[in-house]
């Protein structure tokens, strides 16, 4: 049962958000004009954490057909942001004899949260979000996993058309 619990306290989740009134078929370039780290702890909130995360967007964009553009105008501005802050599950399950009781515990971890904003700069909008958590005990462990966190949100672009 804890290690159940554990497994569950330490999985990645993922939210996307679309504009569906959007042709994203029309889109060909990007450029990454803004980049936030709001993470306390230091090997989250680094330039070579927003180098590596830069390159790892324009890694995903590229494989999708779409034209990186270091200047100038572009049909899409991704902007992003990632925290980290502590957390703490808890868990209960039967203990005692015959089951009689409940146990309690507290599973501490850290989440680090990347939000990835793609904006269409001819109208001002937003027109698709990712959303990516990636819940590990410390914030080294989701230093380790941002390569896979922007991946895993580029797999869902651009949105099915409904």
């Amino acid at each position: 049962m804890l290690a159940l619990g554990l497994s569950a306290a330490l999985a990645q989740k993922i939210d996307i958000e679309s504009d569906q009134a959007v042709n994203f078929s029309r889109f060909h370039t990007f450029a990454i004009r803004e980049a936030r780290l709001n993470a306390k702890n230091a090997s989250l909130n680094s330039e070579l954490v927003k180098k590596r995360i830069n390159a790892d967007i324009q890694k995903a964009l590229e494989a999708k057909g779409l034209t990186f553009v270091a200047s100038g105008p572009s049909d899409l501005n991704v902007r992003y942001t990632l925290g980290a802050a502590q957390r703490t599950e808890v868990d209960t399950y039967p203990a005692g004899w015959r089951g009689l009781g409940t146990r309690v515990v507290r599973v501490p971890y850290t989440e680090g949260t990347l939000v990835l904003d793609l904006r269409d700069p001819s109208t001002k909008s937003l027109v698709w979000r990712a959303i990516v958590r990636e819940e590990k005990g410390d914030a080294f462990k989701v230093e380790g996993k941002l390569d896979d966190m922007v991946r895993k949100a580029f797999e869902k672009y651009p949105p099915k058309a409904r």
